[in-house]
C-alpha cells in the first residue's frame, strides 16, 4: 500500500490531539465544594456558620407539627423539606417528622438566584442569618445537589456494594470513626444509624457541620451508598 506523502504527520498530530484532551483535567459543571457546604447548611445552617440556634419557632413550621415549640429543629432546611428533598412527598410523608411541606427536589436544575430570593424573602427569614456566600452555597446545593436518592435506596435500605464500601471506609473514614464505627465516643456507633438512610447519605456526601469530616460529594454517589453498605453489613451496632 502506498502512503501519501505526509500522511504519518498527519496521523501523529491526530493521535497527539486526542492524548491532549484524554490527559485534560474533567471541567466540572458545579463546584462541588460548594454544594457540599450548601449540604452541611441545609443540614443545620446555625452551627455551619457558628451562631446559636434561634429562639423562636420558624414562621412557615406548623403550629400542629411535632416539633413545633423546638426553634433549634424546625430552622433546619432538612426538618421541613427532608433529607432526601421530597417533603410530605418522600420519607417524612408520616411519622413524627410529617409537616405536610412540599420538598424542594422540583427546584433541581433551576436557577440559584431564584433559591436565594426565596430564602431572603420576609416568610423564609434568612435575610441578616446567612451572608451572601452562605445563601449561594445554599442555592447551590438545592439546585444541583442530587439528593433524591432514588438509585441508592430501596424500600428504606441503602443499596450498595459492601466490599467496595470497606475500601472506601477503611481509607477515608476509619481515621476518625474507627475500624469499629464507634467513634468519636459522643455519637452512637455508626451502625445504629443505618435505619435513615437518606440521612446518612446526606451526611457522607457533604459531611458534617462544623466538623472535620471529609465529604464525598466529588466522586460517584454510589462509592457513598457502598459505604453505608459496608456499614449495615459488617459494622457492630452496639
Amino acid at each position: 500500500m502506498k502512503i501519501r506523502p505526509g500522511t504519518s504527520a498527519m496521523v501523529a498530530t491526530a493521535a497527539l490531539a486526542a492524548l491532549s484532551i484524554l490527559a485534560a483535567p474533567m471541567a466540572w459543571a458545579q463546584d462541588e465544594g460548594s454544594i457540599a457546604r450548601g449540604g452541611r447548611l441545609y443540614d443545620k445552617w446555625y452551627t455551619e456558620t457558628g451562631q446559636e440556634a434561634p429562639k423562636e419557632s420558624h414562621a412557615l413550621y406548623p403550629k400542629e407539627a411535632n416539633y413545633a415549640d423546638k426553634p433549634g429543629n424546625n430552622w433546619r432546611c432538612k426538618e421541613c423539606h427532608g433529607w432526601d428533598g421530597k417533603g410530605a412527598d418522600g420519607a417524612y410523608a408520616s411519622g413524627k417528622r410529617y409537616t405536610g411541606i412540599k420538598g424542594i427536589i422540583g427546584m433541581h436544575g433551576g436557577d440559584p438566584a431564584a433559591v436565594v430570593a426565596l430564602l431572603k424573602a420576609p416568610a423564609h427569614g434568612f435575610e441578616g442569618l446567612l451572608s451572601d456566600a452562605d445563601l449561594s452555597d445554599l442555592g447551590n446545593f438545592v439546585v444541583a445537589g442530587k439528593y433524591g436518592y432514588e438509585a441508592y435506596v430501596s424500600d428504606g435500605k441503602i443499596v450498595g456494594d459492601p466490599a467496595h464500601g470497606g475500601q472506601v471506609y477503611r481509607t477515608v473514614c476509619a481515621g476518625c470513626h474507627g475500624a469499629e464505627g464507634k467513634l468519636p465516643k459522643d455519637m452512637p456507633p455508626l451502625a445504629s444509624l443505618v435505619d435513615n438512610p437518606w440521612e446518612l447519605m446526606h451526611k457522607v456526601l457533604n459531611g458534617q457541620p462544623k466538623e472535620a469530616m471529609p465529604a464525598l460529594r466529588a466522586f460517584d454517589h454510589q462509592a457513598a451508598a457502598d459505604v453505608i453498605a459496608y456499614i449495615a453489613a459488617e459494622l457492630p451496632a452496639e
